[in-house]
């Protein structure tokens, strides 16, 4: 995949070493890029959903948490959609003709006899899409992580390095993420994965004491339909910033075709130089 800069005049925030990762490997891991003050904000309330969800009556005491379209929940989900470090990371990789498809929390509770899960995205039509190395992404998505996870079975991130340009078996694999090509990340909390559709990943079992805790953001082109939503409520884009505000779907007056040819100022707001 190409990691070109797509933006005239923007210079890449990727090295060449990670240009070459995405590129062999299909996925990076940056380091530390959520302050530990982000970190702990983020933390607790996520814990407080997780609290919540636990004292609902029809919920088991072991029940993990997937919460999707957390963005309408609370404002600090709201920020992370354009993250300072991380969105012009997804702009080198995408271009600016994007939106935002998912925001979700997840919670991985200890699971001792679970047997994790190995995947592509995107159901059953995405799953046989490879896109070429000069090809921009079909999707990508970051995944924050919360928790330090220096060992393996702790819910650890899985993925296949370089699985991005082979086809996955269409019944998926007996041994799920412990096939011996996996790698479960060894991570620190505020870092965050990046990688596309296409890449071969999932999760292993957590056999840890702690339950592990991330955040998922996924971004589509504009001619794509959003993945955990069908439209954003007039309440959250009431607290968005402009650039916000498009890439949950404010493009303006709607007309046929508005979704395939974006807004004149698609690349000023998604650069942030929105008046």
């Amino acid at each position: 995949m190409d990691t070109a800069p797509l933006i005239e005049g923007q210079e890449s925030v990727l090295t060449d070493k990670q240009k070459q990762q995405w590129k062999e490997d299909g996925y990076l891991v940056m380091k530390g890029i959520l302050s530990s003050e982000e970190v702990e904000n983020l933390t607790a309330v996520v814990d407080q959903m997780y609290e919540e969800h636990l004292q609902q009556p029809d919920v088991k005491p072991e029940a993990g948490l997937d919460r999707r379209n957390v963005m309408e929940e609370h404002d600090i989900f709201v920020d992370l959609m354009d993250h300072p470090v991380t969105f012009p990371i997804v702009l080198e990789l995408m271009s600016p003709y994007i939106h935002l498809s998912m925001s979700e929390v997840i919670v991985r509770p200890t699971d001792p006899e679970g047997k994790g899960l190995l995947h592509t995205d995107g159901g059953q039509a995405m799953r046989q899409i490879r896109v070429s190395e000069s090809s921009l992404p079909f999707q990508i998505k970051l995944q924050y992580f919360l928790t330090d996870l220096p060992e393996p079975d702790m819910g650890n991130f899985t993925v296949v390095p370089g699985s991005h340009n082979r086809l996955f078996p269409e019944g998926g694999f007996k041994d799920g993420p412990y096939i011996p090509e996996a790698l479960p990340l060894s991570v620190e909390a505020g870092d965050v994965a990046v990688f596309p559709h296409a890449m071969w990943h999932g999760f292993v079992a957590n056999r840890s004491d702690k339950p592990r805790k991330s955040l998922i953001y996924c971004y589509v082109h504009q001619c794509m339909r959003a993945f955990d939503f069908e439209k954003a409520s007039p309440e959250l884009l009431e607290r968005c910033t402009p650039r916000q505000r498009r890439l949950i779907g404010d493009i303006g007056e709607w007309k046929a075709g508005s979704y395939f040819y974006s807004p004149p100022d698609q690349v000023e707001v998604m650069l942030g130089n929105e008046s």
